[in-house]
């Protein structure tokens, strides 16, 4: 009597259908917002706690890596730069439509807060708020780029001097030439290194948004949005015609190509920022949706990077215009025509300075002290901050995506094909592979 093999392990993996990552997020957000309510509508104090360790541990893992992830992030994509060609044409193009849709963003933000007044009839007070601890200058702006010592901006997360360093580093490589290239191939392990464990921390979102999502619901509840009702929805609404409307319209009328597309090959990097609320901690998935969605690898790992640290439709054009509104509407402080041309420089030129953390707080008081409003202001919206942070970073990272697409389209570089077949569900990692050994620098 012939038996039948027991079917292989292999056999049975192939029987149990996948959840795509999305699947799971959203999941970790449905449970994570039940959790939460019944937390807070049961005063379960244990349950807080246990969903206030989890959001914290999921952002402190994300945090572990940040600083020398961006630096060696934006120093190897300085020195691949290289292998492209028109790479100044390239970087300047990016640079372009990075401010193009910056500015487009904070229109949007300025008209969808003329026209729904959403400081009115809050009832909020000066006495609600409190001044910030750190301000946002212009003077601390530009001074704060330059570091003091090479240690400070990765023990504080000082992201720009991060980046300068990197900048500097980078184009040193590039003019020692041959005898640099020891470093820049280290600089390549160690960076493929730090994307490969912060993919093992992206692999737990789904357990962060359960933690992040429940904690914000069991700390605030529903009854915070009242107050803020129309400020939220000013947010959620401006972020969504610039996620779904701009974008798309960008893509098929710039680029040629489906808006549906992109959102199936990008989607991942999209939910995870959502829930992370860091576009430099998304960047690595970043990148990956961006070259799966055909930008060449080579100015991808330029773009994105760049982008992550300076690229800020929800942070940094969008939210400071409602927020300068709602502020000045709260203090009963008037606005002219030149405040609303002040806002949109602001957005414009000072974007780079909320740097792809996790907040635009140091945005907003780069607004509110370019206006002359009251820093107090700040305090009002930080109790809101968590909730509008999600969908800001969300539109953060999806206009980091984009503008490679629409640069790389304009110049011919575009794999249509590979755009045309990208899935977002069928990501299995986030680590960058590498086509190639880094080839000997050119003095």
């Amino acid at each position: 009597m012939s038996s039948t093999p027991p079917p292989s392990t292999a056999s049975l993996r192939g029987r149990i259908p996948k959840v795509p990552f999305w699947a799971q997020i959203l999941l970790g957000l449905v449970v994570g917002a039940l959790l939460g309510w019944a937390a807070k509508s049961g005063d379960i104090s244990w349950l807080s706690t246990t969903l206030g360790k989890i959001g914290d541990l999921f952002v402190q893992l994300l945090m572990l890596v940040i600083a020398p992830l961006v630096f060696f992030a934006i120093l190897v994509s300085i020195t691949n730069l290289r292998n492209v060609s028109n790479a100044a044409r390239l970087a300047t193009r990016t640079l372009m439509w990075f401010m193009i849709t910056s500015l487009i963003a904070v229109l949007i933000g300025l008209g969808i807060g003329l026209l729904t007044d959403p400081g009115a009839g809050t009832g909020l007070t000066a006495a609600d708020g409190a001044e910030p601890k750190k301000h946002g200058s212009w003077l601390d702006f530009l001074t704060g780029i330059i570091p003091t010592d090479i240690v400070t901006p990765f023990t504080e997360l000082k992201v720009m001097q991060i980046v300068f360093m990197a900048v500097v580093v980078g184009v040193a490589i590039l003019k020692t030439g041959e005898k640099a290239k020891p470093v820049l191939t280290l600089s390549h392990s160690v960076l493929e290194l730090l994307q490969k464990a912060l993919w093992w921390v992206i692999k737990l979102a789904p357990l962060g948004t359960l933690g992040l999502v429940g904690t914000a619901i069991s700390t605030y509840g529903w009854n915070l949005l009242s107050k803020y009702a129309t400020f939220t929805a000013d947010i959620y609404v401006g972020c969504a015609l610039v996620l779904f409307v701009v974008y798309p319209l960008l893509l098929a009328g710039v680029a040629k190509v489906n808006p549906l597309q992109f959102f199936r090959g990008a989607w991942p990097a999209i939910q995870l920022a959502f829930v992370s609320r860091s576009s430099v901690g998304t960047m690595p998935l970043t990148q990956k949706v961006t070259e799966r969605l055909g930008v060449p690898r080579e100015y991808a790992s330029f773009a994105v990077p760049f982008g992550s640290t300076t690229k800020m439709d929800g942070c940094a054009s969008i939210y400071p215009a409602i927020a300068a509104i709602f502020v000045a509407q709260v203090f009963d402080v008037p606005l002219e025509v030149k405040d609303y041309i002040l806002i949109a420089f602001v957005s414009v030129i000072g974007s780079a300075a909320t740097a792809g953390l996790t907040g635009a707080t140091v945005m907003l008081t780069l607004t509110l002290s370019t206006l002359g409003l009251p820093m107090a202001g700040v305090g009002l919206l930080l109790a809101i901050d968590p909730i509008v942070d999600m969908m800001r970073t969300a539109t953060n990272v999806a206009g980091q995506s984009v503008v490679p697409i629409l640069v790389a389209s304009r110049e011919g570089i575009l794999d249509r094909a590979a755009y045309d077949t990208a899935n977002g569900s069928q990501l299995e990692d986030a680590t960058p592979q590498p086509e190639h050994q880094p080839t000997p620098v050119a003095a």
